[in-house]
């Protein structure tokens, strides 16, 4: 007697089920994670990775006055960078204006923002002064600057000669212009970073001053044992953000002294924007923009190596 052989398959094993199961949800859910980051990479390789990607190309090339590749000459710009006093003039001179205003900048919005912690009457009030100049655009308050700089009616020279000084030519003096436009910078970014360190102050528990009383810890020992630690987080952030605002300076530069006088506050963003929008030289200006992008990288990096190692995160 002929036996029948059925012919419908035997269900796959549970595992095997479960692992196809499993796979499909990743691909799914790896898919609709494609879907809602497409906006933000289409807006990061319109203004960021193609720019990046159009940079490096033109810097490995001579350009026409309209940009245009003319003849390849690979790594020629990155040596002449390099043998350029221009250029280590222009390196010096950004250092410099990042010691000047960073720390300043920090150390001022700090001890701002600690005065106007404390809960008075009508704190309110400075606090709103305080986070001014972060409503004024570089171009306004650039202007203000300048005519405070003026030598002949700027409030400046007016309050040295009041107290007997001999007037200076502030942006016209090689000695004194760098200076002066880190003053004016610092003061232009007071406003935003005593508004975030403000922020900072009021996350933190006021149950942990009122515990450093208790043992009788001073004003000082308060601030450096329980304050300082645990606004660390919001130190480094401003700190780093500051550090590259710093070395992408332009605006003020541009209002003020047009990297000038004998290329005294020619920093380094100023020097590209000059080499590639003055003298057309855009595969030069490529390199250098190409340098100034691996300094920032190279300080952002050591700054997240070694400087967040004293962050303390709650």
């Amino acid at each position: 007697m002929n036996e029948r052989v059925s012919t419908v398959p035997s269900p796959a094993p549970w595992s095997v089920r479960t692992k196809r199961e499993a796979r499909q949800a990743a691909i799914k859910s790896w898919l609709e994670g494609m879907v809602y980051l497409c906006p933000s990479l289409l807006l990061f390789g319109v203004f960021l990775f193609y720019p990046l990607g159009r940079t490096m190309y033109l810097s490995v090339f001579h350009t026409d006055y309209q940009g245009h590749p003319t003849e390849f000459v690979g790594l020629a710009h990155f040596v002449a960078l390099l043998q350029d006093a221009s250029f280590w003039h222009s390196l010096k001179a950004t250092v410099l204006f990042a010691a000047l205003t960073v720390p300043t900048t920090v150390a001022v919005s700090f001890g701002l923002a600690l005065l106007a912690h404390e809960t008075r009457k009508g704190i309110g009030i400075f606090r709103t002064i305080f986070a001014s100049t972060m409503g004024m655009s570089v171009g306004v308050a650039s202007v203000i600057w300048m005519f405070m700089y003026n030598p002949a009616i700027g409030i400046i020279n007016r309050l040295v000669s009041a107290i007997g000084g001999t007037p200076v030519s502030w942006l016209l003096d090689q000695d004194t212009a760098l200076y002066a436009v880190a003053a004016a910078t610092i003061w232009m970014n007071i406003g935003l970073t005593f508004l975030l360190l403000l922020a900072g102050l009021q996350n933190i528990d006021p149950s942990l001053y009122e515990s450093a009383r208790i043992v009788g810890m001073s004003y000082w020992r308060q601030l450096w044992t329980v304050t300082v630690p645990l606004l660390s987080p919001t130190l480094f952030f401003v700190t780093t953000v500051s550090l590259i605002q710093a070395l992408q300076t332009f605006g003020q530069i541009d209002f003020l002294t047009k990297g000038g006088p004998v290329e005294a506050t020619n920093v380094f963003v100023y020097a590209i924007y000059r080499e590639a929008f003055v003298n057309y030289q855009f595969g030069s200006a490529s390199a250098q923009a190409l340098v100034l992008f691996l300094i920032i990288a190279i300080v952002t990096f050591l700054q997240f190596r070694f400087a967040e190692r004293k962050v303390h995160y709650q």
